[in-house]
């Protein structure tokens, strides 16, 4: 279940890179997600917190800009792999298979970068215009991160 989560939210950081991380900070924040102890115990403070939502929120609106380059250009796909790593190991850290949630994490953002260009594209064919697809795929991401945080099983300390 762990590691399906992980995918999962990798998944969400293909979809929207700076959404994962912050669900993930404020999982940790909240005490949904203990990574007290860990290498990934920043993701818990404030700072953290603060950091990644503001960056989710700016990547929100900038999507929605025709300038913002693809998702699949390289500095694009690989900040996803990025969050897809550390948001999946985050998820991993409090059952002691950081490594696994990493690679999960991976795996599900790229699944997330692909196949969300791939339904955002016919979406937006459908709809005749990009908006629409576009607000679909931001309530696909921040519904879909908080059900996965909100599943997470209450792990022991780290």
């Amino acid at each position: 279940m762990v590691y399906l989560l992980a995918l999962l939210i990798g998944v969400v950081a293909g979809l929207r890179a700076m959404t994962a991380p912050a669900a993930i900070a404020w999982a940790a924040y909240l005490g949904w997600l203990n990574l007290s102890g860990s290498w990934l115990s920043f993701m818990g403070t404030i700072w953290a917190v603060g950091i990644f939502t503001i960056l989710a929120v700016v990547e929100l609106v900038t999507d929605q800009l025709p300038s913002t380059p693809s998702r699949k250009v390289p500095q694009q796909f690989g900040a996803r792999l990025i969050m897809g790593a550390l948001t999946g190991a985050a998820i991993g850290t409090p059952y002691s298979g950081w490594i696994v949630g990493l690679i999960a994490g991976i795996i599900g953002a790229a699944i997330g970068t692909y196949s969300g260009a791939a339904v955002r594209g016919k979406l937006a064919a459908s709809f005749g215009k990009d908006p629409p697809a576009a607000f679909i795929e931001d309530a696909v991401a921040i519904i879909g991160a908080y059900l996965i945080i909100a599943s997470l099983p209450v792990a022991a300390a780290v």
